[in-house]
């Protein structure tokens, strides 16, 4: 579980967040909506412990996000909305990193890859921004940590590698694993949520399971709905 309570957070003088509380429970693909500015990818760096609140506090599974222990990152992993990677192999760069998670797992980093449609035998340096971005989710998922943690996954993916991606999670996804998507790119995530959290000016306006009906949930009409009804 991952609880948010009461924090509050600035740059500068800035204030993003200020009194905000949020729970994230275990298991499912979390969908973290909101307008620009209103701290979507603070939150994400929050919960990695990565920033620090001025106020509050930020637990994992009880435990303070900012004492950064590894027993804690070693179950979390996060996909920042921008990054660069390396101009070193796929295995030299996966050899690097695997000794922080334990439960790596190369057949699924294969998989992952195979479902982009790319090979394990490449080199960091020499992939494009879109490549990159399938590889680095590829191998977030494939670091198997409890906690998986998007920031703007679709960003820079062509229709094409939309679908790719959807499947890649799908397929990556496991009963213990727990996924939180921020994004603004709806239509690209809402056939994989669970669970939606619209948040809104310090307020969490909703934060509830996606209960399949009829028809498809329309999380654009949703989000529509629900910021202008509860904002």
């Amino acid at each position: 579980m991952i609880n948010i309570q009461n924090i509050k957070f600035a740059y500068s003088r800035e204030v993003v967040l200020d009194g905000f509380s949020l729970q994230f429970d275990k298991g499912g693909i979390y969908g973290l909506l909101g307008k620009n500015g209103t701290g979507k990818s603070t939150l994400l760096y929050l919960m990695m412990g990565l920033l620090r609140p001025q106020k509050g506090i930020v637990t994992v599974d009880g435990i303070d996000t900012t004492l950064r222990r590894p027993e804690v990152l070693s179950e979390m992993f996060l996909v920042p909305e921008e990054y660069d990677l390396p101009a070193i192999s796929l295995s030299a760069y996966v050899k690097a990193i695997k000794p922080f998670y334990p439960r790596f797992s190369e057949d699924l980093l294969k998989q992952c890859l195979a479902n982009f449609e790319m090979s394990t035998d490449i080199n960091l340096g020499e992939l494009s921004m879109g490549q990159k971005k399938k590889v680095y989710m590829s191998i977030a998922l494939a670091a198997n940590t409890r906690y998986l943690l998007m920031d703007e996954p679709t960003n820079g993916l062509d229709i094409l590698s939309k679908s790719q991606f959807r499947k890649v999670v799908i397929e990556g996804m496991s009963e213990d694993k727990t996924i939180i998507i921020s994004t603004h790119q709806v239509h690209d995530v809402e056939l994989l949520l669970d669970h939606v959290c619209i948040i809104e000016r310090n307020k969490v306006l909703l934060n509830e399971p996606l209960v399949e009906k009829d028809e498809p949930i329309n999380l654009e009409e949703l989000f529509i709905k629900t910021v202008e009804e509860r904002s």
